[in-house]
């Protein structure tokens, strides 16, 4: 399957708010005043989400790593960490053997029936939803939570919302510029104005044109884009070349007349961790290359 549709359907997994995503760190035990008598970190953790595995990273957890699923690509070092299966599916078996005392589930990504399943043999599971810029620094800290190193989390989390404003504050009266979002060429795909990505347009003073669609990242035809008429495209598919040579054709588009196609690193855009404030100057700068002739 292509790179490109696998990262759509990553994508479109990101649908549902998880009730519980502002629960207290799940290894606590309470008494009936609430208040915490015992905290026992995590020290067998595996990851199903490569989201979730740099955020464990981010938070110095990865000593404590020992399984994530496929695509878990960054840093480097957690290529090397063992695989329990991708986004469709996990080897229960495998994952058993290891002996996890947390299993961190993606809650619009992992299988409602795979967690209960995994819940079903006696394994801790802990679901997380990083959807938005703003939920990043949260997950940071129950991160921490859960595995004992709240002084990191703490750390990384406030250093990544002081860029945030750092970045806002910056584009915050830049004048705003129309963009169409390409993240796979073929079939065509998009995201609408609720996914990461579109709020790094809007941090940057950008305007998705399509974001009123309903579905999260859905299949458009190229009139809606022509329809539309960006004056700029961003592509988190394939490279600089590629972009152009795809929407040459479309020369009365002003992103197309006016060349301002700029792809970008799907990774660092579309993934809601510390990671996506690279994606968001290289969207920033993509955005002010283009001010200089609108």
């Amino acid at each position: 399957m292509h790179i490109g549709v696998l990262l759509v359907l990553w994508l479109l997994f990101g649908c549902e708010q998880h009730p519980d995503l502002q629960a207290v760190a799940p290894n606590a035990l309470v008494n009936k005043t609430t208040q915490v008598e015992t905290h026992i970190p995590a020290r067998r953790i595996v990851s199903l989400a490569p989201g979730l595995t740099e955020l464990i990273y981010a938070v110095g957890a990865e000593q404590f790593l020992v399984a994530t699923v496929e695509y878990s690509d960054y840093p480097a070092a957690a290529k090397k960490i063992p695989r329990v299966g991708d986004a469709f599916r996990v080897d229960m078996e495998r994952l058993l053997a290891l002996k996890p005392d947390l299993v961190l589930a993606w809650t619009s990504g992992t299988a409602a029936t795979t967690i209960e399943e995994m819940k079903s043999f006696g394994l801790k599971v802990e679901s997380l939803d990083v959807k938005h810029i703003n939920e990043v620094s949260g997950s940071l800290i129950k991160i921490g939570e859960m595995t004992g190193l709240q002084l990191n989390a703490k750390q990384a989390a406030e250093s990544f919302e002081k860029e945030v404003s750092v970045l806002r504050a910056q584009y915050q009266d830049r004048s705003e510029v129309s963009v169409f979002v390409e993240v796979n060429s073929r079939p065509l795909y998009t995201v609408n104005g609720q996914h990461v990505l579109s709020e790094v347009l809007s941090l940057c003073g950008g305007r998705n044109v399509l974001a009123d669609l309903n579905q999260l990242a859905p299949i458009v035809n190229t009139e809606a884009v022509l329809k539309a008429n960006p004056e700029v495209i961003i592509s988190a598919d394939g490279s600089q070349r590629q972009l152009q040579e795809e929407w040459r054709q479309w020369p009365q588009i002003k992103a197309v007349k006016n060349k301002h196609l700029y792809a970008v690193s799907p990774d660092t855009t579309t993934r809601a961790t510390p990671r996506l404030l690279q994606g968001a100057k290289e969207v920033c700068q993509a955005l002010d290359r283009a001010r200089v002739t609108l």
